[in-house]
């Protein structure tokens, strides 16, 4: 199923292209100035958009690149999240700390939830993460003297050399320095031998043991960098909330996730980003849209398109497996093919 939607290039080494290090650079240096000309409300929002990219980047490597389907991905994101909340409570340690624990237990966790994974796949493999979403989830609830159930626990401002990262703006650069790492990093992975065995793993499993490649070490990988991915998103979550609790982290925010990774383009690196970007935008777009036809028109629309967000988030899904199954990243590609005479990479 998973071969019919994504992308069957080979990934190629890294190239040093200067115009898109440019680019990129640039970026970076205009994200970095957000903060100095955007509003209070726009920096959360950032903030909150790149904890989404971090996020849809291990899914994507799960399922994009191996195709791993995973529908429990919100829950490995709450063990990061509780892992770092704990750790500053009972443990007093720093967020230098904190934060790659957060990653290695959500890695661990996701390990043992991707087991089932060496036997089964499809329809069957996401019922498996599946079920790590719900058990998860019931942890967190009902594990009252751990996690203090639904009241949830606080968590106190990261520190950077006595300097405290105590509202959005502040945090907002940690959580950029993170997502400009994992991307690089993310790149990197998918243009070695290792994603190159994730992507013969994805297309043909059987085919790819008979050739040499290790599936189910390949597989358990997979998921451990996915989870640790989601582990280090939770934290940065939980720095960035200063709150946790286990409705942060329900099935819809694992919809959510599948979600950015499909509209994007699976098996893109830049597809998972898209994807974060278009999937964190589309409320935002709804809300205001819904917002001003209600002024213009005097009636509230926003009561009837709040509740169709989650109807709007699936039908965005279909479309894009009907019209266009390697997503936004494809878009873009075509875009700057047909506008451009040097035809880049991604």
């Amino acid at each position: 199923m998973l071969s019919q939607v994504e992308t069957t290039t080979i990934p190629t080494p890294l190239r040093t292209n200067n115009r898109d290090w440019l680019w990129a650079v640039l970026l970076i240096a205009v994200l970095a100035a957000l903060p100095l000309v955007a509003p209070r409300y726009w920096i959360y929002f950032a903030g909150l958009l790149g904890i989404n990219i971090i996020v849809t980047h291990g899914l994507n490597i799960m399922t994009g690149y191996t195709g791993l389907l995973s529908l429990g991905h919100a829950a490995f994101v709450g063990v990061g999240a509780y892992t770092v909340a704990l750790a500053q409570i009972h443990l007093g340690l720093p967020f230098y700390v904190t934060i790659p624990l957060a990653g290695v237990v959500a890695a661990v966790i996701g390990i043992a939830f991707g087991l089932p994974s060496l036997r089964i796949r499809g329809l069957y493999l996401v019922i498996a993460t599946l079920a790590a979403q719900f058990i998860l989830n019931f942890v967190f609830v009902h594990w009252q003297s751990v996690t203090n159930g639904d009241a949830g626990l606080t968590v106190q401002p990261a520190t950077v050399f006595g300097y405290a990262l105590n509202n959005e703006t502040r945090t907002y650069y940690l959580i950029l320095a993170c997502v400009v790492f994992f991307t690089i990093f993310t790149l990197n992975v998918i243009r070695s031998r290792v994603g190159r065995a994730f992507i013969a793993v994805r297309e043909r499993d059987l085919t790819a043991e008979v050739l040499g490649v290790q599936i189910v070490w390949y597989k358990l990988v997979a998921f451990a960098l996915g989870s640790f991915y989601a582990g280090v998103a939770g934290g940065l979550m939980a720095y960035f909330n200063q709150f946790v609790n286990p409705e942060q982290f329900g099935l819809l925010l694992s919809v959510f996730f599948l979600s950015a990774v499909i509209v994007g383009g699976m098996g893109s690196t830049l597809g998972a980003i898209l994807g974060a970007v278009f999937m964190t935008l589309l409320p935002e777009v709804l809300r205001e849209g819904a917002l001003t036809i209600g002024g213009t028109f005097g009636f509230d629309i926003a009561s009837i398109l709040v509740p169709l967000r989650e109807t709007i988030f699936g039908l965005l899904m279909v479309a894009f497996l009907i019209l266009e199954p390697r997503g936004l990243a494809q878009l873009w590609k075509r875009a700057r093919q047909k506008f451009s005479p040097v035809r880049g990479s991604e």
